[in-house]
Formats: C-alpha cells, structure tokens, sequence
C-alpha cells in the first residue's frame, strides 16, 4: 500500500464545513433562478399535485413500475394518515427462459397486457366495481398535468419498443380496456421521490421534503409559489444533476469514465451506485492494481461494520479482490479511507438538505421532518450521524427542529395517496 498516496486520498476526500456552506447556498440559488426560468444545474420539474390533507379515505389501486419488479397493490385509506394493504402482487417484468418484457425485442403492448394481468389479479378479475389508480412510474417523464407522463426515454437496460415517446397511462389505459377491465381508471403518475413524499405528509403535516439516498439520488419539495400566480405544487428538483459541488481527482476520472461525462455530478459523488466505484479507484491507485477490480456500496458497509481487532472481513475482501495479504494497520487505514469517502456523501446530502430549507423557510426552520427512502440511509454505517453533524454545523440551534425519518415503502402509499387526491 502507497501511505503517501493514502494520505492524499484522506485529505481529498475531506470536505470542509465551509464548502457545504458553499453548496447549500447554491442549491437554494439554483431553487430560485429555477423557479425564475433561468439557467439551473436542477432540472425543477413540476408534479401537479400538492400535499394531502391526511384525511384521504377509500379503496386505491397503486401500480410501482421503477425496476424489474413491477408491484400492484390495493390499498385502502382510512383517514388520519391511517391505511392498510387490501391484496399486494409483486411479479419481475423479466424470468430468463421464461419471459423478458424489458428487453428490446419486447412491445409495448406485451409489456402493458403483462402489467393489466396482474392488476386483473389483484381485484380478483371483478370488472364492475370502480377503480381509481395511482401510478408510481420511475423513469424519465415529460408532464403536463397529473395524468399524462410520456417517457422521455428507458433508463436501467429498459428497452421495450413502442413506449418512449408514448404516454404510459395511455397504454395502461389501451390494455385495461383489451382485457376487459375498463372499470379501472388510472387517474395519477407520479415519480419516486414525489411518492415518498406523499406517503409522508398522509401521515405527518410536518413534512415538506422527501429524498430517494439509495443506488441514485434524488429530492423533492412542496413549493408554495409565494408571491408568484404559480399553483403550489410538489416540484421535482432532480437533485443528482446539481454541479456546484467541491471535486477531486477520483470524482473527475469517475465523471471521465461513466456512461454520460459531466451529467449527474452530485449523484456520482453522493450515490450507493456510485461511491464503490471512487473506492474502486482509490483502491487501483493505493496497490497499483494490474486488471479490473471492483467494490460496492456493499462492500463499503462490510468493510465500515467490521468491528473485530484484527479486522478479518477487511483483509479477506482485500486477498479477494486484489489479491494481496495486508496487515492490520494497512485494514485499518483501509476502513479510514471508506469512510471519509461514504461521510462526504452524507455531507453533501445533508447541505444539499439545508439549502431546500433555506428556500421553504428563509426567516426560521420550524419543526420538521425529511423522510429519505433508501438503502444508503437506512443501511450504510456513519451516515446518518453524519448527516445530523452537518445539519448541526450549518444551521446552528434550527437544526434541533429538523427530523431525517425514514420512509419505507412509500412509493406504493403514495400512488394510492395520488389516486385519491386527484379523483
């Protein structure tokens, strides 16, 4: 191991409290001129719905189509941020030898006939009650109201024919109909993070802002529009395209190296996809690794929960992947350097936190809670206290009124909480 390099790498890594003021500051800046149309690394992309009032009630189907596994759910809400789950089907959209409806010799209407079947299953094939659906749909989407997301474009090995371009309620809407079940009407398409955000505020009033912390990375707040004609709304903000960000060498050559150079700056610096892939690169540097070598956020948490005095998991992993025996003080430094790489990224999320705060509420932070949906937040060691540490170091005393809640399961309580909402 290369102590002089390992040195350099810890310091590169360390992010001064001055510089997440910096990013703070920008993120808000980057709030205000979005919402002025001008220029901003955030994309500000509006929801058209707002928050609930907690006293939604009713029977709701809710669709999350984010991945390979599709989920259908039939929720019922039952008022004061109370619900249950009626009937839940969880089905991969892709069974290698069986079927593959993701792929690109896949059709639309395969994929929506598929996805109508489950829904079929789920109200046990009635086709004369009413049904309202709420649709979590987490892809690249143009909207222009609440029902009409068209896709921009596939992402995650998505290649299906006969979708991008398309609006995806449409052609739910087309294969309910060629099944019979034109008694269930989609009604709402929201994203991810807008979900969890809606799920929250059903429960708890006191919540403006949700954030996806998970392999991507993204935030959304409801914005008020004070002073403007605009209709208060949940906006979007994409966060993981924010650039105003402090970058080393590591961020740069990952940025160099990934599929679209200079887009998602923060996501690559802050995501569980993205920070084994810096420790990947540290790790090239510190044994001048020959062949390709790999770490993941898994890997991180490993390495940061290894408690033992000779540290074996870290060593065992070092001898797997790069093929070397290394001793415990090289372990040591090993796990130091893991974790300044996965603190900054709770750092940055967190000051990015403070700047949407900053924009809700420029006078005094009330009491108030962030709900964060992810596997990086609610698993990875060091990050939430973190996370509390910056909040602390740049809001002083208002931090005290400010809750990180974690928020699982959001993204189908939200499309039922939608569905509600807008009929």
């Amino acid at each position: 191991m290369d102590d002089k390099k390992l040195k350099k790498m810890l310091c590169e890594f360390n992010i001064t409290i001055d510089d997440l003021k910096q990013t703070a500051a920008c993120v808000r800046y980057d709030i205000e001129q979005g919402l002025k149309n001008k220029p901003t690394s955030l994309k500000m992309l509006k929801s058209y719905i707002g928050l609930p009032s907690g006293a939604e009630t009713g029977e709701y189907l809710a669709l999350d189509f984010g991945g390979t596994n599709l989920r259908v759910v039939l929720v019922r809400l039952d008022g004061n941020g109370k619900y249950s789950i009626i009937k839940k089907i969880v089905k991969p959209l892709k069974v290698p030898g069986v079927y593959d409806f993701i792929g690109a010799q896949a059709k639309a209407e395969d994929l929506f006939d598929f996805i109508a079947g489950i829904i079929a299953e789920v109200i046990d094939g009635d086709k004369k009650k009413k049904y309202f659906l709420g649709h979590t749909f987490s892809f690249p989407s143009s909207q222009t109201n609440i029902y009409n997301a068209r896709l921009i474009t596939w992402t995650k090995e998505f290649a299906t024919s006969g979708v991008e371009g398309h609006v995806v309620n449409d052609l739910l809407k087309e294969a309910l109909i060629r099944q019979g079940f034109g008694n269930v009407e989609p009604i709402a398409v929201i994203n991810d993070t807008v979900a969890v955000l809606l799920a929250a505020a059903y429960k708890s009033s006191d919540t403006y802002i949700s954030s996806i912390y998970a392999t991507g990375h993204n935030t959304c707040y409801f914005e008020t529009y004070q002073g403007s004609d605009g209709k208060p709304m949940i906006i979007n903000l994409e966060i993981g395209g924010f650039n105003k960000l402090v970058v080393n060498e590591y961020d740069n050559r990952l940025n160099a190296d990934s599929e679209l150079p200079d887009q998602q700056r923060m996501e690559k610096m802050v995501s569980g996809r993205y920070i084994g892939e810096l420790f990947t690169y540290c790790m090239q540097d510190l044994f001048a690794a020959v062949g390709k070598i790999h770490f993941s956020s898994i890997d991180l948490s490993a390495i940061l929960n290894d408690e033992e005095t000779e540290l074996p998991v870290i060593r065992k992993l070092i001898i797997e992947r790069i093929g070397v025996e290394i001793t415990r003080q090289e372990a040591e430094n090993i796990k130091k350097l893991a974790a300044v790489i996965v603190s900054r990224s709770a750092h940055i999320v967190a000051a990015s936190f403070c700047g949407v705060l900053w924009h809700i509420f420029p006078e005094n932070i009330p009491a108030h809670n962030i709900v964060i949906d992810g596997s990086v937040f609610e698993k990875m060691p060091l990050v939430t206290d973190n996370m509390y540490r910056t909040l602390n170091e740049i809001l002083g005393d208002e931090s005290a009124n400010v809750r990180l809640v974690l928020e699982n399961g959001g993204s189908v309580l939200g499309a039922a909480v939608a569905a509600a909402m807008n009929k």
